[in-house]
């Protein structure tokens, strides 16, 4: 009895020193332990801001999707009985799918106490609410059964158009967050502020807040107004997809940019199906990567522009300067420099070089210019800007390339090569923004996607045009490249793009790809037309690109397969776009109008009037011609004029009073 009295007494005094030691020391541990096990923050999500185009156009939202599940074993066997024939005649209607599978569905997940059937993914807020009303689910979660998930998810409601440069915004599987396009670059106004919520823990896993307000308040993301006007980016994107089906290419972009401000007015990339490359066989087309942003690829015959316009500022030759074409080939350091057109273009002018892009006559004058001083050459394509990324705000912008001379890449061809578009690298959106600014009387801008941020109808923030460069080139220098850049659809290799109807100005471009691989194997074509429209006045500039047409035909080049694109954006802008004429100082009076008015009035006053026949005529029609011709009128009767007091032919004066007898 000692020993176990002696033992119960340790055990109190082990008891006693753990109580000390949770009350005093692990007290506070403890405590804290009981409270996030009782008592929570939980999250409240922030709406997210939606995407909307320049004339107001929903382009991404957030919509609630709602999974419906059923705990079979919930509902009490009389309500699960009378109710489950009825729940799945209505089941039937709004999932489309047979009311006896649906009856039988239910059944079986009932005997086998399946408390998380699935029913329905994916439904809208409306079908949610209507399945919620049928029988049995509108007994409620305990009696009815009835389980419901719901999650957000960003829609487009215009589809595929521009999805790409619309963008994205995902957690990747490992947790890190990722995205593409407008989504992303602007997620920090999109996104808005979580807000908080403390709740306590209460029977069956449930929580409830603790207090009527929350710990924080969540704050909804801002609307972000882009540039992408849906009309244009329809035209843009169907006139693309119409060619990339008809040359059966592997992928192209369209860019229209508004010339002024920069405002990317449409932009679409499309890319083949990747199962249907494998098959060899035409498809369906769709926004898969940036093309117009992300790819830099070797240009070709539009790199010539900076050629001519380096070689005018620099005063080495004019546009009127004549080149032999030798035949259409030239040998540089044992490589040929051919011109697409068999046997050549004979002596012919810079200007008309241009125009017919002739590789020798460019490759001639940027070669004979610079071959001693080629840094020169490269300084002034630096300052054009081709050199050096624009810096956008969507990211994965491609990084163009010019070789420089003491680089390893750089070697005897570099410089001839270069004249003509190969061996440096620039992206459409790039090549595009050069064009701009000669359509824009010499201002580069920077491209921009998006114009304002807003809360409602708040403007928040205000994107404004940024200039890049405000001046690429003299006056002297600009007014010889429109000049050729209009002859060149008129005259040149983009004369079958001429319009009476509409003036446009570009160039075409035609580079080779992979011609260095397996001996040039597996070479294919780059197809470009760059330019603007109207070529007077320019609104709009655009590039089209289209990777490997094709060749079957030999319709490989820029104004077969590009061109049409880009004429097709043109003609639909000028002919649907409504044409308007303001009239200035409408209101202002001439003198010499006002003195002809009042000698006219003079003479109007003056004139014999004679008075017309109304016999016969109805008295309304002659009461209404005789009070215009300012008569007092009287009638006596009705019907017909019978008579009329003062007789056809006789001379009146204004406020004389007629009789009409009618009958």
């Amino acid at each position: 009895m000692y020993l176990v009295a002696f033992a119960m007494f340790l055990m109190a005094i082990a008891i006693t020193v753990k109580l000390t030691n949770i009350q005093w020391v692990e007290g506070d541990y403890y405590r804290k332990l009981a409270k996030e096990r009782t008592v929570r923050n939980f999250v409240i999500p922030a709406n997210k801001g939606n995407v909307y185009s320049a004339d107001g156009s929903l382009l991404a939202t957030s919509i609630p999707k709602y999974t419906v599940r059923f705990d079979a074993v919930a509902p009490k066997s009389d309500d699960f009985n009378k109710n489950v024939k009825s729940l799945s005649d209505s089941l039937s209607i709004l999932l489309k799918k047979p009311a006896s599978t649906i009856y039988s569905d239910l059944r079986k997940a009932r005997a086998n106490n399946n408390r998380y059937f699935l029913l329905a993914r994916d439904l809208s807020y409306t079908e949610y609410m209507k399945i919620k009303s049928f029988p049995l689910f509108n007994l409620g979660a305990y009696k009815g059964g009835i389980i419901t998930e719901q999650k957000t998810v960003r829609e487009h409601p215009i589809g595929k158009i521009a999805e790409r440069t619309i963008g994205y915004e995902r957690v990747t599987p490992d947790g890190q967050k990722d995205g593409k396009g407008i989504e992303w670059a602007f997620r920090k106004y999109l996104n808005g502020k979580d807000g908080k919520v403390l709740k306590q823990k209460i029977a069956k896993g449930q929580w409830k807040p603790i207090r009527d307000v929350n710990e924080v308040d969540p704050q909804d993301g801002y609307d972000v107004i882009s540039t992408i006007d849906v009309y244009i980016q329809d035209i843009a994107h169907h006139a693309l997809l119409r060619q990339l089906k008809a040359y059966n290419a592997d992928h192209g972009c369209v860019v229209v940019m508004e010339t002024k401000t920069g405002a990317i007015k449409a932009i679409s990339n499309l890319g083949k199906n990747p199962e249907s490359q494998s098959k060899k066989v035409d498809s369906t087309y769709f926004e898969t990567t940036n093309y117009a942003i992300m790819e830099a690829h070797e240009p070709g015959s539009t790199y010539k522009l900076a050629d001519l316009m380096a070689l005018l500022e620099d005063k080495k030759v004019d546009t009127s300067t004549v080149f032999d074409s030798y035949g259409g080939t030239i040998l540089y350091s044992g490589k040929k420099v051919r011109d697409s057109r068999e046997g050549g273009y004979g002596r012919i002018s810079l200007a008309k070089g241009f125009e017919v892009s002739s590789n020798t006559v460019l490759v001639q004058a940027v070669y004979n210019s610079y071959k001693n001083e080629p840094e020169k050459f490269i300084n002034h394509l630096v300052d054009f800007g081709l050199d050096k990324p624009i810096g956008l705000p969507i990211k994965g912008e491609g990084i163009p390339f010019i070789p420089q001379p003491g680089d390893k890449k750089w070697s005897a061809i570099s410089l001839p090569w270069m004249a003509f578009g190969y061996g440096v690298t620039i992206t459409p959106l790039q090549t595009l923004t050069f064009y701009n600014s000669v359509a824009n009387n010499g201002v580069m801008v920077k491209p921009k996607f998006v114009s304002e941020i807003k809360e409602w109808n708040k403007t928040v923030k205000k994107f404004n045009t940024e200039v890049i460069n405000p001046k690429v080139c003299s006056k002297e220098t600009l007014a010889k490249l429109q000049a050729v850049l209009k002859n060149v659809v008129i005259r040149g290799t983009g004369e079958k793009l001429y319009s009476k109807d509409f003036s446009m100005a570009g160039k075409t471009g035609t580079a080779q790809a992979n011609y260095g691989k397996n001996g040039g194997v597996e070479k294919h074509y780059i197809s470009t037309f760059v330019g603007y429209f109207p070529a007077e006045e320019p609104k709009y500039s655009c590039i089209v690109v289209v990777h490997e047409p094709n060749t079957a035909n030999n319709n490989y080049y820029g104004a077969d397969v590009a061109g049409p694109v880009f004429k097709r954006i043109a003609q639909k802008i000028f002919t649907d776009a409504p044409s308007t004429n303001e009239i200035k100082d409408l209101n202002k009076k001439s003198p010499i109008q006002e003195k002809n008015y009042v000698s006219y009035y003079d003479k109007a006053q003056k004139k014999q009037q004679y008075m017309p026949n109304v016999k016969g005529m109805s008295g309304m029609d002659a009461a209404a011609l005789l009070g215009n011709l300012g008569l007092n009128i009287k009638v006596k009767g009705s019907g017909k004029v019978k008579s009329q007091s003062i007789q056809p032919g006789q001379t009146f004066n204004k406020k004389s009073t007629i009789i009409l007898e009618l009958s």
